[in-house]
């Protein structure tokens, strides 16, 4: 699956990790495309928190805000 932001290795390892015994390649994939979307939605959270504070510059605490804030915590 070309264009995948996030490579399929450490996806294998995050689902055994979980608990998973085996893990198909699909499956890897497909988690590297849903974790490569939800950080896409917290980037630009956390752009949109630099820019408000007025920077150019994505600090650790605007991906904590907005981290908690696309995942509801």
């Amino acid at each position: 699956m070309a264009g995948l932001e996030l490579a399929v290795a450490p996806m294998h390892r995050l689902c055994k990790k979980a608990g998973a015994d085996r893990v198909s390649e699909a499956a890897a994939k497909e988690l590297a495309k849903a974790l490569g979307e939800i950080g896409i939605k917290i980037a630009k959270e956390a752009l949109d928190f630099a820019m408000h504070a007025g920077r150019k510059t994505i600090k650790a605490e605007d991906i904590e805000i907005a981290a908690k804030k696309v995942m509801g915590r």
